[in-house]
């Protein structure tokens, strides 16, 4: 399939904190093997999105790093797919913008996150944090992508995307590509391991309930023996046995078992015995992955070489939609 007929993915991670096993496993892992599977594929981090929170400087600029060099890490491909940094792209506030002036007061109240960020941070109901679907539809709509991957979770930021888009084209002409959610039909649902009905975050306060993909194989080890099961012993997925189901959803992502299969392998074993197996496991998947990311994270000289040779390739194609943009609505080129 030639490059012009591809279908274009448009992906944003991000860059506060270390990913964890469920980023890893719920998006990133399937959205690097989408570059195999005939898409054109634009992925960045989102590190102006970031900034609605209060950030350590210090701490933005070394976690940016350190995920650019994780995903490289896994086998991003840079001759297939464009991966570059958002604040390195301007194009990506100048649209912003002009979205800003095409969506509504009520359509941005209504936001899930916003509502759900200002009540986390009362002291700093920033506007920010008001206009942040503004940026994520620039994000989107600046390299035309026909689809974005995103959990159910996220489906809302898409909807306005293509609201914003809609309402554009139905003024000025066919200007945005409309684009579609992709909702994955594979990809574990990782929960915290000390509380699974809640899904696993960087952000948790227990952090024995988060395995970060740094861990090392000690931590990951430990972690996984004090998860939280259920005050019985058999290997079976069920209703009211959450933190089994869990680790067994996690054990079936890395070892591509079914949980018919999980549930043989460990029939007549207690959980002492699966707890380990599933640790192995997932350090046996992130062993490789670890060693080649320390390796990119040496060379400081190559890493930055990398991310900013990407940026004029995402900034060629950002540049025509937003001139596009600008004539319509009567900015002087």
């Amino acid at each position: 399939m030639e490059n012009q007929e591809k279908k274009r993915i448009l992906s944003m991670y991000q860059c506060t904190g270390t990913f964890t096993l469920g980023n890893y496993l719920g998006a990133l892992r399937n959205h690097i093997k989408l570059q195999e599977e005939g898409y054109d594929c634009v992925y960045a981090l989102a590190d102006l999105h970031a900034l609605t929170v209060r950030q350590v400087p210090a701490e933005l600029r070394k976690y940016t790093k350190e995920a650019y060099a994780w995903l490289l890490a896994m086998g991003l491909d840079l001759s297939k797919t464009i991966f570059f940094i958002q604040s390195q792209v301007p194009e990506h506030c100048q649209l912003a913008w002009l979205l800003n002036c095409y969506t509504q007061f009520g359509e941005l109240s209504r936001m899930t996150q916003f509502k759900d960020k200002s009540a986390k941070h009362a002291d700093n109901i920033n506007a920010g944090l008001f206009t942040y679907p503004c940026l994520m539809a620039a994000d989107i709509l600046l390299y035309q992508a026909d689809y974005v991957p995103v959990g159910a979770d996220q489906k809302q930021h898409v909807e306005i995307a293509r609201d914003i888009a809609e309402r554009f084209n139905g003024i000025y002409g066919d200007v945005f590509t409309v684009p579609e959610p992709m909702i994955p039909k594979h990809g574990a649902r990782v929960m915290s391991l000390q509380n699974p009905l809640s899904k696993m975050s960087k952000s948790d306060e227990n952090q024995n309930g988060n395995i970060s993909v740094l861990d090392d194989p000690d931590t990951i080890m430990r972690k996984f023996k004090r998860a939280k099961t259920d005050s019985g012993s058999e290997v079976r997925f069920g209703e009211g046995k959450e933190g089994v189901n869990n680790l067994m959803g996690i054990y079936a992502a890395v070892t591509g078992k079914s949980f018919d299969e999980i549930e043989a392998e460990f029939a007549g074993k207690g959980y002492g015995e699966f707890k380990p197996a599933v640790a192995e496991a997932v350090i046996a998947e992130l062993r490789p992955i670890q060693e080649r990311y320390r390796e990119i994270v040496a060379d400081k000289a190559y890493l930055e070489e990398t991310y900013r040779a990407q940026a004029p390739k995402a900034q060629a194609i950002a540049r025509r939609t937003l001139s596009k943009a600008m004539k319509k609505v009567g900015l002087v080129q």
